[in-house]
């Protein structure tokens, strides 16, 4: 059974000249139980995706259905069985942070008792406990953000979308939030989770799905990705700037000419078959050669090199990017 399937969605943003196409024919299916991790640069279409299958967003084009609900048929059926938390905290600065879940529990027709046990149970599981009684304006942003967070998590939702989760949080907040997810997903819940931190992606995710420009232009399990691009790599350090190109003619004898040189820090990369066997080599050949070196070590493909591969970017600068406008506006 799939928690969502998505065919052809389309969505343009105005109209004429200036019309953009956000998305543009994403097809994607998340079989239930399982997180899958929606990666891509800014602008790529993450947010407009999880918007339409919320219902917050009706598509020009295409079919998607939820829980079992197609999203534009039946809107009111699909918002009762999922659970979003979007990239801003969607929370009531006058309220207290028991105020704003309890409110959460009552539009979701819980009781009053009921709303109010599952707001303590929150505020505690997220580590608010001690401000539940304060307004939010004296919340600060990564508080926020864990209360909206706890906000999605009310009703036990059967799907989660989880929109930039972590943005902003400190590190000890964020891998509590995973512990987080991997509880509801241990309990029976699906999440889609759209993430510019590829190390989340990579502890979380069951399969990961790259978009760019509107479509979809990779996807499969995080090690299908990684082996795409490539197996295991040798950087070296060297020493010297100027033995840099002795180093090289070495590196190409034994590569069959692969050798990668960045001079800017004095770095040569390698491809190997041999793993460690290739690390001790390369060592002797350069010591034959009386190259002094700084650093070597045996790499291992990463999402990030997927990432730039695909995108030609790499995933840390958005984030980096998203963060200082955040906290610009």
């Amino acid at each position: 059974m799939n928690a969502i399937t998505a065919e052809g969605l389309v969505k343009t943003f105005g109209s004429g000249e200036k019309a953009v196409k956000a998305v543009g024919g994403v097809d994607l299916v998340v079989p239930e139980g399982t997180v899958v991790g929606l990666l891509g640069p800014n602008g790529a279409g993450k947010t407009t995706t999880v918007r339409m299958l919320t219902t917050l967003l009706a598509p020009d084009a295409g079919r998607a259905v939820v829980a079992g609900h197609d999203v534009v048929r039946e809107p009111q059926a699909v918002r009762s069985k999922i659970g979003l938390s979007g990239q801003y905290a969607a929370v009531d600065e006058n309220l207290t942070g028991r105020e704003n879940l309890w409110l959460f529990g009552r539009l979701y027709q819980l009781s009053s008792k009921d709303a109010s046990r599952r707001a303590a149970e929150l505020l505690e599981q997220f580590n608010l406990t001690d401000a539940a009684d304060r307004t939010l304006k004296t919340y600060s942003g990564g508080m926020r953000r864990r209360l909206d967070l706890a906000g999605s998590l009310i009703v036990h939702p059967q799907v989660l979308f989880l929109d930039e989760p972590t943005t902003g949080l400190d590190p000890g907040s964020r891998l509590d939030l995973w512990d987080v997810i991997r509880e509801r997903v241990a309990e029976g819940a699906t999440i889609l989770l759209t993430t510019q931190y590829l190390e989340e992606a990579d502890a979380l995710a069951d399969n990961i799905v790259v978009i760019d420009h509107g479509t979809i232009i990779a996807q499969g399990t995080a090690d299908q990705l990684k082996a795409q691009i490539g197996g295991e790599r040798i950087e070296v350090i060297v020493h010297d700037p100027e033995a840099l190109g002795k180093a090289e003619q070495v590196l190409n004898l034994g590569s069959g000419g692969q050798c990668v040189r960045d001079d800017h820090v004095r770095k040569l990369t390698v491809p190997t078959h041999t793993g460690s066997k290739g690390l001790i080599q390369v060592i002797r050949d350069l010591d034959e050669a009386g190259v002094a070196i700084d650093d070597i070590a045996l790499r291992r493909p990463t999402l990030d090199d997927v990432f730039v591969k695909l995108t030609g970017r790499h995933a840390e600068e958005d984030a980096e990017a998203e963060t200082a406008q955040g906290r610009a506006s």
